[in-house]
C-alpha cells in the first residue's frame, strides 16, 4: 500500500516562519501550502480540502481565532495554533472555539512534526488512496505519478494541487485567477505553462486535448467522465 502523503496548510504572515515550517514538512513527506493571512486562508480551503492546518493567532487583519470562527460551521479540518507564550487565554479561547492543539511560540519543528503526525494517525485512514483511470491514462495521486500507454511521468506538488482539485471537479472550468490562487502564483503565463506541462503528461496528442482542455476565455477543464 502506497503511503498517502497529508496536504497541510501553513497560515501565518511571518515568511520567515512560514519557510521554516514548510521546509520541515516537505522533509517528513508531508505536501504543504502556505497562507499569509486568514484572508488568503480562507480562498485556500474553498479550493482545497486539507489534512491539517497549522494556523498563527496573532495576524495582521483577522486573527488566527477569527478565522475558525467564520469557518468552524463548514471546516472539518483539525488545526494546531501557534500561539505567543504570553498568549494563554487565546490558547484556551482557541481550542474552545474549535482548534485541536496548541504550539507556543518559538518551538522546535520536531514537536510541530510530532504532533501533527498525532493527529493525522487519528483522522486519516491509512488505506485511502486517489487513483483515478480514465481510458489509457491512470493519475495516482499518492505515488504523484501518471501513468500513460504504460510510461511513467512525474507529477510536482504544484501539479498535483492542481489536479486533485479538477479531479475532484471534473467538468468545471477553473480560471488562471482560481488556478493562481490554489498554487500562489499571479503570473498568468507560467500558469499556462504549467497547463501545458500537465497536458503533454495527460494527453496522448498534446495538440488535440481530449481531457485536459483550454477554454477560450475562461480558463481550463478536466474532462475525465
Amino acid at each position: 500500500m502506497d503511503k498517502y502523503k497529508a496536504h497541510i496548510l501553513v497560515v501565518d504572515d511571518d515568511d520567515g516562519i512560514r519557510s521554516l515550517v514548510k521546509k520541515y514538512l516537505n522533509e517528513n513527506q508531508f505536501l504543504v501550502t502556505t497562507a499569509e493571512s486568514a484572508e488568503d486562508a480562507s480562498v485556500k480551503i474553498k479550493i482545497i480540502k486539507f489534512d491539517l492546518i497549522v494556523l498563527d493567532i496573532m495576524m495582521p487583519g483577522k486573527n488566527g481565532l477569527e478565522f475558525i470562527q467564520d469557518n468552524k460551521k463548514k471546516l472539518e479540518t483539525p488545526i494546531i495554533l501557534l500561539t505567543a507564550k504570553g498568549e494563554a487565554n487565546e490558547r484556551v479561547e482557541g481550542l474552545v472555539t474549535g482548534a485541536d492543539d496548541y504550539l507556543p511560540k518559538p518551538f522546535e519543528p520536531k514537536e510541530l512534526i510530532l504532533r501533527i503526525q498525532n493527529i493525522l494517525s487519528k483522522t486519516i485512514k491509512k488505506e485511502q488512496r486517489r487513483v483515478i483511470e480514465f481510458e489509457n491514462v491512470k493519475i495516482d495521486l499518492n505515488k504523484l505519478l501518471i501513468i500513460k500507454e504504460n510510461k511513467e511521468y512525474k507529477i510536482n506538488n504544484t501539479e498535483k494541487i492542481i489536479l486533485e482539485k479538477m479531479i475532484n471537479n471534473p467538468g468545471k472550468t477553473f480560471s488562471r485567477e482560481d488556478i493562481g490562487q490554489l498554487i500562489n502564483l499571479d503570473k498568468e503565463r507560467s500558469i499556462d505553462v504549467i497547463i501545458t506541462r500537465l497536458r503533454k503528461k495527460i494527453e496522448i496528442d498534446p495538440k488535440k486535448a481530449k481531457f485536459l482542455q483550454t477554454i477560450r476565455g475562461a480558463g481550463y477543464v478536466l474532462w475525465i467522465e
